[in-house]
């Protein structure tokens, strides 16, 4: 087994999303989330996320979207993202090792964090529209 870098190319940034969704692609809770929402497109995703980690992480800017609208009617709860962010930081944790990994798990927590308190105040407020 070679020793853990840090997240540095966008080689790096693949293998994070890639071992990731496989991952998530197997779990019982989230699976059927994202299958029924992918409807087996995975691709288009995986590159969507390349480009947002790209951007996020390494500061080359080649993302352009918004992250939060897609999310926004998910049928998920507080459960589907603690077993999000649980497997992504087990993912980051089992593939790399620095600071930019450190802030790969630290925004996935904000980001996490931000979209449940936005779906709860959707879910709760029915009539606001984004």
């Amino acid at each position: 087994m070679k020793p853990k870098h840090d997240i540095t190319t966008l080689d790096d940034i693949k293998l994070l999303v890639d071992t990731f969704y496989t991952r998530v692609a197997a779990d019982a809770l989230l699976a059927p989330i994202f299958t029924e929402r992918l409807g087996g497109h995975w691709l288009p995703h995986l590159q969507k996320m390349y480009t947002f980690w790209q951007t996020v992480l390494l500061e080359q800017y080649t993302y352009n979207g918004a992250p939060f609208p897609p999310h926004a009617n998910l049928p998920v709860d507080e459960q589907h993202f603690e077993a999000w962010l649980n497997l992504f930081s087990a993912t980051a944790d089992s593939l790399f090792l620095g600071p930019k990994a450190d802030e790969a798990k630290w925004r996935a927590g904000k980001m996490a964090q931000m979209f449940q308190l936005k779906i709860a105040h959707i879910k709760n407020n029915p009539r606001n529209i984004l």
